[in-house]
């Protein structure tokens, strides 16, 4: 959950390198009865992996971090790829669509294993909480990620947007 005023944007972040991200104003109010709404239509085997909004005011200089990883990543022996985007490179969808690809995966990158969307800058931990390096911001949206140095655990940044 997070606030959404009409002129925000609803991002989601799939685990098969999808993002969609759609104008805050395209989903109409719910009742208490009401079972939610449609937001991202993922691809068979894949699940959500990041959900946030970004302000109108900050979009120009809003980023997408995403972080892919093989399964050896999972146990942290190896590193994977991270690609940090600006928002404003992704189109804009209709709700309960795929969305754009947000990271090219490559050979032994079956999945992204984390993703976050918000203001510069983009920070990564490893599991012991020491600071990662990322690439520099403004990767093609659709590019592969670059190798990184160790494996990145959280991804994170500004928290209000």
């Amino acid at each position: 959950a997070a606030p959404a005023p009409d002129d925000a944007d609803l991002v989601f972040v799939s685990s098969d390198a999808r993002l969609l991200r759609f104008r805050a104003a395209q989903v109409r109010p719910q009742g208490l009865q009401a079972s939610g709404m449609s937001g991202i239509a993922l691809h068979e085997g894949a699940s959500a992996i990041f959900f946030g909004t970004v302000g109108a005011a900050t979009l120009e200089g809003a980023l997408v971090a995403t972080v892919a990883a093989g399964p050896e990543t999972l146990l942290g022996a190896g590193a994977g790829s991270a690609k940090v985007s600006l928002v404003a490179d992704f189109p804009t969808k209709g709700r309960a669509t795929a969305g754009v690809r947000a990271q090219r995966l490559l050979a032994g990158e079956p999945a992204l294993a984390l993703a976050w969307v918000g203001t510069a800058p983009a920070h990564a931990l490893d599991a012991k909480g020491r600071p990662c390096a990322l690439p520099e911001a403004g990767a093609r949206r659709d590019a592969a990620g670059q190798p990184l140095e160790s494996a990145v655990a959280f991804l994170g940044g500004a928290l209000q947007l």
